[in-house]
């Protein structure tokens, strides 16, 4: 579920720099930004009666019991964004990493790269491309607090109930494991997405995400080769290379 959370940042971002950055910019950015989804799996989903509430909550508590357990996930992913007035999706691919409860990286490759840190406390993401970096740092009541906050919520299943109406269905063999629907309670995060789509598998470990956004577009990204091997500290972190320009759009 972590996973989802970087389109949201990459949302607040963007609704911040909108006025300053040239459609140009912005379309090259848009290949390389924080974005969530991609392609449902070519077999289709064989589902099972809805869960109740207290099955949700029966498995809630389970993932957060394995989340607690082993705090470390890292995935490669590939993903789709498909934009109502682009004739075919953006289409991106990388490696996740995350360590609970606040802690991830995102490396997208392909022409227009990107890499996004959070360790918790600053937020960079940097573009190799145009050897620029935007540093964010996180509660201080920025923007992008609530959003962080919405993420670490998901990220780690703690008291996701009072963030978000979550319902369920178990998905029957061969492809055993269960799909979920995530909408948002609060006015600030439904403006930034619509509701959300989690196919969780056997192993409790998210591998299909499809978020719904309110101008119509949806972003839709698979996960792949996942593991929960211990991540060397040092991938949470970040250091602009020498000649990057470093900004900090929200202020120090």
């Amino acid at each position: 579920m972590h996973k989802n959370i970087l389109n949201l940042v990459e949302t607040a971002r963007c609704a911040v720099h909108a006025r300053r950055l040239s459609k140009m910019r912005m379309a090259q950015r848009a290949v390389a930004t924080i974005t969530l989804f991609a392609i449902f799996a070519s077999i289709p989903a064989s589902f099972g009666d809805p869960l109740s509430p207290a099955e949700v909550k029966s498995l809630l508590a389970r993932i957060r019991e394995k989340r607690a357990a082993e705090p470390q996930v890292e995935a490669d992913f590939h993903e789709e964004k498909i934009i109502r007035l682009m004739n075919k999706p953006i289409v991106s691919s990388g490696k996740v990493s995350f360590q609970a409860p606040n802690k991830f990286r995102r490396e997208a490759k392909g022409n227009s790269p990107s890499v996004t840190v959070s360790d918790g406390q600053q937020l960079w993401i940097y573009y190799p491309n145009f050897k620029s970096a935007e540093r964010y740092s996180l509660g201080k009541r920025s923007p992008l607090d609530s959003v962080i906050a919405a993420i670490n919520t998901a990220l780690n299943l703690e008291n996701v109930e009072t963030t978000f109406h979550i319902t369920g269905v178990k998905i029957d063999p061969p492809q055993a494991g269960w799909e979920l629907e995530l909408t948002p309670r609060s006015p600030s995060m439904k403006r930034m997405f619509e509701r959300l789509h989690l196919r969780i598998n056997d192993n409790l470990l998210v591998e299909h995400t499809e978020m719904f956004q309110p101008n119509g577009d949806r972003i839709v990204t698979n996960y792949s080769k996942q593991t929960r091997m211990l991540i060397p500290a040092s991938t949470f972190e970040f250091v602009p290379p020498p000649g990057t320009d470093v900004t900090t759009p929200l202020g120090k």
